[in-house]
């Protein structure tokens, strides 16, 4: 569904994008952790093109991405993304910011969009606040509200870029468990998080990083367990004894 292939980073003398090549299955989870400012949110950020590469190529289901002719609207209009910060409309209500970009891009009629839209609220929980406003809400259902806005474009592919690391402790576990369904049902992941329980429960695969570079790759079990490179392997130690 996703293959990075030599890809390179640049900001200007710093190489955030080291030579990364990595796959990643339809239907598969991946969860890319490592140390602050190793790259993952670089990483996932070109895979919709908010940030763009210097070198190499990927691809979304079969489409180089970087290529030609690409239209950078459509292709995003496939790939839900979901943002540390909520980025919600404040001066539209809960139901209004999930149809928008249903009846904006995907010119669906008013109807059917909200029909798409209660039914997705429904499914994060939130049926009962689609009157109400961003403001009126708890930092876990603003982001519940961006998750449901997401998958109303139908998106075969979501990105999270660490969506609960703005969020209070309490409100961490609302918001992953709708993550967890999501991955119940198959729909292809990317998940840059600190929450490793999370992450050793939910993932099918996880991505280390450092340094801009993918230093290991592995099973949820075989990384927690049995860490091969030594950033790694103390990236593991610190989580046992934090």
């Amino acid at each position: 569904m996703i293959r990075f292939n030599n890809v390179n980073k640049w900001y200007g003398d710093y190489h955030a994008l080291r030579d990364v090549n990595e796959t990643v299955k339809r239907g598969e989870v991946v969860i890319v952790c490592g140390p602050s400012g190793s790259g993952k949110s670089t990483l996932i950020r070109t895979v919709n093109r908010l940030e763009p590469i210097n070198d190499g190529n990927i691809y979304v289901d079969g489409q180089d991405i970087y290529g030609n002719g690409v239209d950078v609207n459509k292709l995003r209009s496939r790939i839900g993304f979901v943002f540390q910060q909520f980025n919600l409309f404040p001066h539209m209500s809960v139901l209004r910011n999930v149809m928008l970009a249903t009846i904006r891009v995907l010119k669906t009629d008013e109807k059917e969009a909200k029909e798409v839209a209660l039914g997705l609220l429904d499914k994060v929980g939130l049926s009962v606040k689609a009157e109400a406003y961003p403001g009126q809400l708890s930092g876990g259902q603003q982001q519940r509200v961006a998750i449901a806005r997401a998958l109303a474009m139908k998106p075969p592919v979501m990105l999270f870029d660490e969506p609960t690391s703005a969020l209070d402790p309490e409100m961490v576990g609302e918001v992953l468990q709708v993550m967890k369904q999501l991955a119940g049902e198959g729909m292809t992941m990317i998940c840059v998080t600190h929450e490793m329980g999370f992450a050793r429960e939910v993932a099918d695969r996880l991505i280390f990083m450092a340094d801009g570079e993918v230093l290991e790759r592995a099973t949820p079990q075989d990384f927690f367990e049995r860490p091969q490179h030594p950033r790694a392997q103390r990236f593991v130690a610190d989580i046992r004894h934090a």
